[in-house]
């Protein structure tokens, strides 16, 4: 069994060292193509990196749900709850492939951000959640969950006031994913953990966790983050 931590590695080569049926809760953020028109300029100073203009947002942006679905259904152990986070142009291609290697959909949860992007049609302001089960159909553990989580999409900040990271997403977003899905001591997986918060949120709620980042900036301050929150858990 792969030790529980954070790890500055490739997911797919670090889910190689997963046993079958070994984490009890999958919660991610994955990389994957953004609409090019129009995120430089109208969206409110988030994407606006020459990158984004080619419908990317990170450099390592071209891992396909193809290519980790099947791990995610492999490590997931049965009856238990996996959460996908994308976005309306990937949202077919992700509910395809995940239900092809046997998850079964429950439902889309929608994550309101509570500020609105501009695009062509549309202002966008929320983003989508996919929940998964493998196995039984298991009931959350707070049932008298919206399925509309509103919480603020706030970034960190470097010393230039540009983002840490530009998808960052909120901790206690990840808490309520993690409590209804999962009990304490579980172990939670987030294979793209970006800016951290989802082994925050497990730090957080008791949980234990195994994540990792390819991007060695990007885990770099991420980690920072977790080892301040495990710090501040300690004083207590």
């Amino acid at each position: 069994m792969l030790d529980f931590g954070y790890y500055n590695m490739d997911c797919m080569e670090l889910m190689k060292l997963m046993e079958n049926e070994s984490v009890d809760l999958i919660l991610t953020d994955p990389p994957y193509k953004t609409t090019a028109r129009g995120n430089a300029g109208n969206s409110g100073g988030m994407l606006q990196k020459k990158i984004n203009m080619q419908g990317n947002v990170f450099k390592e942006n071209n891992i396909k749900p193809a290519e980790y679905a099947k791990e995610f259904y492999r490590i997931l152990k049965t009856d238990k709850h996996c959460y996908i986070m994308t976005n309306h142009k990937n949202l077919i291609e992700m509910l395809q492939e995940f239900t092809k290697v046997g998850f079964h959909f429950i439902k889309s949860l929608i994550w309101d951000k509570g500020n609105k992007i501009m695009g062509q049609f549309y202002m966008s302001q929320f983003e989508y959640i996919l929940f998964f089960r493998k196995g039984a159909g298991i009931k959350i553990n707070n049932c008298g969950t919206s399925d509309i989580l509103s919480f603020a999409n706030k970034k960190d900040k470097d010393s230039n006031g540009k983002n840490i990271h530009d998808t960052q997403k909120p901790i206690d977003l990840m808490k309520v994913l993690i409590e209804n899905s999962s009990k304490e001591n579980d172990i939670v997986f987030d294979p793209f953990a970006g800016s951290g918060s989802t082994p925050i949120a497990a730090r957080i709620t008791k949980r234990n966790y195994i994540a990792c980042e390819l991007d060695k900036d990007y885990y770099i301050e991420s980690n920072d983050r977790l080892q301040a929150v495990k710090n501040q858990i300690s004083m207590f």
